[in-house]
């Protein structure tokens, strides 16, 4: 199961044409190109569900929230997908964007609460050696480079500039993505390539969801 040019094509077509009546007319093959995209994720899904738990997956929806922003083009001009993770335990989600020289997958926590993210900081200051192996892994590196997300420009508030983790707290979001080619996109290998990326991605959600889901003392708050 992979992705047909004809996906690639019609995403660039309603590029071109992003407005409601190019759209309603061609509505019938935009119904059958999302129809293959959401069966890819199934079938990536159906690879995911081997090795993690899945709760569940879905595609977004093509239209637009225009209401706050400037753009008022109504659809958008990918399709993706997201995973999520099963339990209280378990946390994070995997995420897949199609779009014609702009596609790739990933996940991590792109807007973590006060909460949380203040027990992330707490935990990188108290011991940052666990997720430094995590994301220094050969694999992991060849897979996604490096930890992704907004910064403030100093120390955020309780942290201190000469923190050995402060490149770590700096951070607001945290994630990670893996980029593809169209011509990638397009090869046989996509659907065995996404689930290699998921399966790289695991350790850094199980570390994560410790995290989050225990005190500084490893105690459980579930």
């Amino acid at each position: 199961m992979g992705i047909s040019k004809k996906v690639f094509e019609f995403l660039k077509k309603l590029a071109k044409n992003n407005n409601k009546e190019w759209f309603l007319k061609h509505k019938y093959t935009f119904d059958e190109r999302h129809n293959e995209f959401k069966e890819f994720l199934t079938a990536v899904n159906a690879e995911l569900i081997k090795t993690d738990d899945i709760d569940s997956h879905r595609a977004y929806r093509i239209y637009r929230d225009v209401r706050f922003s400037k753009d008022k083009t109504p659809y958008k001009s990918h399709f993706s997908g997201f995973f999520k993770r099963a339990t209280a335990e378990k946390r994070g989600g995997y995420f897949v964007h199609l779009q014609p020289g702009n596609t790739f997958v990933g996940g991590g926590f792109y807007g973590p609460n006060k909460e949380d993210l203040l027990r992330i900081r707490l935990e990188f200051s108290q011991d940052s050696a666990e997720i430094r192996e995590i994301l220094g892994n050969k694999e992991f590196k060849k897979t996604f480079g490096q930890l992704r997300g907004e910064e403030v420009k100093t120390a955020p508030r309780g942290f201190g500039i000469e923190d050995p983790a402060i490149d770590l707290i700096r951070k607001k979001q945290f994630y990670v993505m893996r980029e593809f080619t169209d011509k990638e996109v397009l090869s046989d290998s996509f659907l065995h390539e996404v689930n290699h990326s998921f399966k790289v991605l695991r350790p850094y959600f199980d570390y994560m969801s410790s995290v989050l889901t225990t005190d500084l003392n490893g105690e459980s708050l579930i």
